[in-house]
């Protein structure tokens, strides 16, 4: 893993399984038609079914450990693979974990869902669905947690806080230092499914002054990721005392389809063609957005040349009813 001189983030605990894999996938860019298509395996970032969530959590605990902290705090929708992998890391170090979760308390646990109750964290379900109801309620638990006499690290949706967005500063150099191996080569773009904005706002920070773009595929979990990209680029760089260079924010919003957790046909489509090129497992809140998104621009032109599609995890979404419903649908019409 690469490091950079920062104050909290000097050591890592070491979650992660790093650095992933990055491969070519040859039949998923002729399908594309990008000529030099790269997949970045963040899904395979280990615990609990790993994820670009794994990364953050690899300074995010390292400073809820140092400051003492006795309960992680976080949230998201249902479907959080954040919520998921967040309770694992904290059953890895003995201390509790509080989930708030968008809607009322569903009849059936399922994918993320179910996962997040083996693991055995306290999940409170809010009746908004919102954003900024969902991060509110995390503060609030946290409020609650401490007056109760509890220590808890209160960690933003998606784990989009200036440390979070470091762990993809370091990515970026990791992505730089896979392909500086394979004869120096250099990437023309990355595509990532933008949720809460880090993982974006830090392969930008990381990436700095390149020439490589990066694409952010709007899944529908926040309506203000044009304003809160570059915000967290600017104060993760004030944080780490690292240049800001950041270029072109790049954010598409016409693929979120009938919205966050919903998958619309051409999502499933993009789902099965991944699998069907690749065997390349997505899922369908985040990554085959992104992917979907990503056969658009390269089929207008868009973007072309050497892409790297990061692959940000998800599979637990995929064994929902109603994905479930989506992907058989699909088939028959087939």
């Amino acid at each position: 893993m690469a490091t950079r001189p920062w104050g909290p983030c000097v050591n890592p605990v070491i979650i992660a399984h790093l650095p992933t894999p990055i491969e070519r996938a040859p039949r998923l860019g002729e399908i594309l038609g990008i000529s030099d298509l790269w997949i970045k395996r963040d899904d395979l970032t280990g615990l609990a079914l790993g994820g670009n969530k794994v990364r953050k959590l690899d300074l995010l605990v390292k400073d809820a450990v140092d400051q003492g902290c006795n309960v992680l705090v976080t949230g998201g929708g249902r479907q959080s693979n954040h919520a998921r992998v967040t309770a694992a890391a904290a059953n890895r170090f003995g201390i509790e974990c509080h989930l708030a979760l968008s809607g009322p308390k569903p009849e059936r646990y399922e994918g993320n869902l179910l996962m997040c109750h083996l693991l055995g964290a306290t999940i409170h379900f809010n009746s908004g669905n919102e954003y900024y109801e969902i991060e509110e309620s995390i503060l609030n638990i946290s409020d609650q947690l401490a007056e109760s006499g509890g220590l808890p690290y209160p960690i933003p949706i998606g784990g989009a806080s200036t440390i979070g967005v470091g762990a993809y500063e370091l990515a970026a150099h990791e992505i730089e230092d896979q392909f500086a191996a394979v004869d120096n080569l250099a990437m023309d773009w990355i595509v990532v499914a933008d949720g809460s904005g880090g993982t974006h706002a830090g392969l930008l920070l990381g990436l700095g002054a390149s020439n490589t773009r990066v694409l952010g595929v709007d899944v529908g979990t926040r309506p203000d990721l044009d304003e809160a990209v570059p915000e967290l680029v600017k104060s993760t760089a004030e944080f780490l005392c690292v240049a800001n260079n950041m270029g072109r924010v790049f954010v598409d919003h016409d693929h979120v389809g009938p919205g966050y957790g919903r998958a619309s046909d051409q999502t499933i489509s993009a789902l099965r063609t991944a699998a069907q090129s690749e065997g390349l497992i997505l899922d369908p809140v985040y990554t085959a957005k992104a992917l979907d998104a990503l056969r658009t621009h390269a089929a207008d032109g868009r973007i072309n040349g050497r892409v790297v599609f990061l692959h940000t995890g998800g599979t637990p979404a995929l064994f929902t009813h109603e994905h479930e419903g989506l992907l058989r649908e699909e088939a028959d019409t087939n």
